[in-house]
């Protein structure tokens, strides 16, 4: 049985041709800092994002507003943030830590990996260094900085709380229905507000874009760790999306309603769409209208689920759907593409 997951939320190829400041250490770069020295050197990199939204439904004029926080990735301009944060937004306003105000657009977001990169144009802008550690170590001490609670209304800039590395490898179940992968569990203080901001280790480096808190536990809180999205910032820049292997149909989250408007008889899986018969999905079988439950013997919830088994590490060179048709169950195989450390 599937344990329930909380689900509030609070709120990079190698250097593509941006400089996305990448991570690449020095010996000087490579030592261990005090908290306020942390906190001086990532803090200039910290913004605010203010979004306007659209109205949830056609009674309603007045448009919804929230606020959250975003990294500086690259002085041009693109700052990292929570796909949760910009999502279904009219306009959004940058703050940057010098005060200024400036607008913003969305370039690019992935509500798999709920990360989203923003454009601004402003002058002398300064990026944070974004980690590629392969892991981190349970009981490290990180830092989150963000913009909680009213942002504008405070003074003093970004605020800052600190604590350890609970634990690694961690999943949640969000709000949009999809599961968030390999999450960092921290119990440094985050609230409304420090969505999209970084949480940073003692040598002041990003490890962590700060996304989910447990709001059943005390100082339980989640960030998405930089080194499993690193590699798809240089994707969502130039694409506007994370590049996923191409099966040859449209993988759709199976909710109540849409197994009601289908017909399915699966209450849970992910509904195979628009299936095109001459690529391998087509080629094995797979039919549109179809509901893969299991991929590899393990139960399907919805397409984060899918996604991190197609692309998780394996030895097996084909992977098996268990497939539920309106004629029965049946299973199929499809060639495993090889692993992208970061595709959920």
């Amino acid at each position: 049985m599937r344990t329930p997951m909380p689900h509030i939320l609070v709120g990079l190829t190698v250097c593509i041709a941006l400089t996305l400041g990448c991570a690449q250490l020095t010996p000087a770069e490579d030592r261990l800092q005090s908290i306020p020295a942390v906190v001086a050197k990532v803090r200039p990199s910290v913004v605010t994002i203010l979004t306007r939204g659209v109205p949830a439904g056609p009674a309603q004029h007045a448009s919804s507003s929230g606020s959250g926080s975003g990294i500086i990735i690259d002085p041009s301009g693109y700052i990292l943030t929570n796909n949760h944060l910009v999502e279904g937004v009219k306009s959004l306003v940058v703050g940057l830590p010098t005060g200024r105000l400036t607008p913003g657009r969305v370039v690019a977001r992935d509500f798999l990996l709920d990360l989203a990169i923003i454009k601004i144009v402003a002058p002398d802008l300064v990026p944070a260094k974004l980690s590629q550690r392969l892991s981190l170590e349970i009981g490290e001490t990180v830092i989150a900085i963000g913009n909680p609670l009213n942002p504008l209304a405070s003074k003093g800039g970004s605020s800052v709380t600190a604590g350890v590395v609970s634990a690694l490898g961690r999943a949640v179940l969000a709000p949009n229905g999809e599961t968030l992968y390999d999450l960092i569990q921290t119990d440094a203080a985050i609230n409304p507000g420090n969505s999209g901001g970084p949480l940073v280790d003692l040598s002041g480096q990003v490890v962590g874009i700060n996304v989910v808190v447990d709001p059943s536990a005390q100082a339980i809180s989640y960030a998405i760790p930089t080194e499993a999205v690193y590699s798809h910032i240089q994707s969502m820049i130039l694409r506007g999306a994370v590049t996923r292997p191409d099966f040859g149909f449209v993988p759709v989250t199976v909710t109540s309603s849409l197994a009601a408007s289908f017909g399915l008889d699966a209450d849970r899986g992910v509904l195979a769409l628009n299936v095109d018969p001459a690529k391998p999905a087509g080629v094995a079988g797979l039919q549109s209208g179809d509901v893969i439950t299991a991929l590899d013997q393990t139960p399907l919830y919805n397409m984060g689920d899918f996604w991190h088994g197609v692309m998780r590490d394996s030895e097996q060179l084909v992977m098996q759907l268990t497939v539920q048709s309106r004629s029965g169950q049946s299973t199929i195989s499809l060639p495993r593409p090889l692993a992208q450390k970061g595709t959920p």
